[in-house]
């Protein structure tokens, strides 16, 4: 039912498109990391939750313990949240990772932008996660000028993270978020 509703939202009231090259209804990427920009909005959170179930892929996001108090902590584990510690002296990168361990499905969803403002470089924690996990990186673009979120094939990161970023940023390149001006461009 959830579906459904997920579908007509998405689809019919807000009238977004989804194109890529990945089907997520098989499963056959069990584990990944996903990111999706560009990040400029507290609108791109119900977007993608929506775009989240119009596709059928399984995955968590991360969100700072804090925001996990009651009654709020009940919707966000609904939604998929997992809090994460950040007063910890633990690195982030390794206690997100070490969230892959031992489960046989498992994707994480991330802003690479790390932020709402602009940014000219994204930050490199969602891909040092994926090389430590050793999974693949999956692209989400939230272009708002045209609703449609195009996703990419699965990306495998190289020992080369000049070319891998270049790679990355290039596929977000000139996407435009809900708020234009913090929109990610590739230098």
């Amino acid at each position: 039912m959830m579906k459904i509703i997920s579908r007509l939202i998405f689809f019919k009231v807000l009238r977004w498109k989804i194109s890529g090259n990945i089907d997520f209804s098989n499963n056959s990427v069990k584990k990944a990391v996903v990111i999706a920009a560009p990040h400029t909005s507290w609108h791109d959170f119900y977007i993608g939750i929506l775009a989240r179930s119009v596709t059928n892929i399984k995955a968590k996001f991360i969100a700072k313990k804090e925001l996990f108090y009651f009654p709020i902590n009940i919707i966000l584990k609904i939604l998929g949240g997992v809090p994460v510690d950040r007063s910890t002296k633990q690195n982030k990168v390794d206690q997100i990772a070490d969230m892959f361990i031992g489960k046989d499905e498992f994707r994480i969803a991330l802003s690479p932008e790390g932020t709402r403002q602009r940014v000219e470089k994204f930050k490199t924690g969602f891909y040092y996660i994926a090389k430590k996990a050793n999974v693949p990186i999956i692209m989400f673009t939230l272009n708002f000028k045209s609703k449609e979120i195009l996703i990419s094939k699965p990306f495998y990161t190289t020992d080369d993270i000049v070319v891998d970023f270049s790679f990355i940023e290039s596929f977000f390149d000139g996407v435009e978020g809900k708020v234009k001006e913090l929109s990610f461009y590739k230098k």
